[in-house]
């Protein structure tokens, strides 16, 4: 598929176009799996030279090993017009005899994550981003996971406060001196996305995982105050980690763990629906999230040419209006849901 054939959107009011499918870098930092240079990085390039314009990234995917590997892929390619997003929150700790912390990341380099929200901790963490990035700037900066989804009950509102009293203020002042082009945060919490959109003023969020073919949490109050404040959203996690792509089978992932028995079985009966039609689970999946309110783009995690290629092809799929219908007289889907318009191409 050609560069030009792949669509863009407007960030809300950032000025920025993504491109409406992004490349998310969390599977290159061997998330699941120790994957080797090559294939990680190709993935990259490959959709860099096929269309995506988005590329985003942490310190946190494979404790800098995905933005290592992200940096070459584009240096390689060297195109205009991409855009790049990294995130603060965590600095690395080098661990020379080896990570004394665990994280979901079966391989990637030998440092421990260390949570740091402060104003300081967010300049450091830019520098050392951009280092292994090989890059001058980033577009975008995102607060990660200063939550209760990722730090629990209790720690949940301390690293949110430091993250607003210090991380914010950083944001804000690299804004101002035009080292950044937008501030934003990254989290899978929609009660979190709801208090940073109330309480600062940010001009993007990634909300990942809670607004899927699945399950829409945000459709209540996150997606509201993002189009009143004028806030651009990027969904990530529109796999649910992994289910929607694979489809319900053994080991299948669900919010990065194996998938609970009724979340297998509404896959399944999802499922069976789209594939009567001649739609893959995951063409419906990737759709149906492009048709929620201010949606710019999604970021998908690949690793290898095969996903690229798969994920850039369902955007062509014609996906009919009775796919939808049919979900939700199943009560799959609720009936006020927003939904993609009949054989919508996006």
């Amino acid at each position: 598929m050609p560069s030009a054939a792949l669509p863009k959107r407007k960030l809300g009011k950032t000025g920025l176009d993504l491109s409406v499918i992004g490349f998310g870098s969390a599977p290159i930092g061997d998330i699941y799996a120790v994957l080797d240079d090559a294939s990680a990085i190709g993935a990259a390039a490959y959709a860099a030279s096929h269309g995506v314009t988005y590329f985003d990234t942490a310190p946190h995917y494979g404790q800098g090993l995905a933005e290592h590997r992200l940096g070459t892929a584009l240096r390689r390619i060297n195109k205009p017009g991409i855009v790049v997003s990294t995130k603060v929150g965590r600095l690395l700790k080098p661990a020379p005899a080896g990570r004394n912390k665990t994280t979901r990341y079966v391989g990637g380099h030998a440092f421990d994550v260390v949570h740091d929200y402060s104003y300081d901790a967010v300049m450091r963490s830019l520098e050392a981003s951009l280092q292994r990035l090989g890059r001058p700037a980033v577009d975008m900066l995102l607060i990660h996971d200063a939550d209760a989804w990722t730090h629990g009950p209790d720690d949940g509102p301390k690293h949110y406060r430091e993250a607003m009293d210090g991380a914010y203020r950083a944001l804000d002042d690299l804004k101002r001196q035009k080292v950044i082009k937008a501030i934003g945060v990254g989290t899978n919490d929609t009660e979190y996305a709801e208090k940073f959109l109330t309480d600062g003023d940010f001009d993007c969020i990634l909300l990942a995982g809670r607004y899927s073919l699945l399950e829409q949490p945000a459709l209540a109050r996150v997606f509201p105050l993002a189009t009143k404040k004028g806030v651009g959203v990027i969904l990530g996690g529109v796999f649910n980690s992994g289910i929607l792509a694979t489809g319900p089978v053994p080991g299948a992932k669900y919010n990065y763990l194996p998938a609970p028995p009724d979340i297998l079985d509404k896959a399944a009966r999802m499922e069976r629906i789209t594939e009567s039609h001649n739609v893959p689970l995951a063409t419906a999946a990737l759709q149906f999230c492009l048709g929620a309110p201010g949606v710019a783009s999604l970021v998908l995690g690949s690793v290898s040419t095969v996903e690229v290629s798969c994920n850039v092809a369902a955007l062509t799929t014609a996906v009919a209006a009775d796919v939808w219908k049919e979900l939700q007289h199943a009560g799959l889907l609720a009936a006020d849901v927003p939904l993609p318009g009949p054989g919508r191409r996006s």
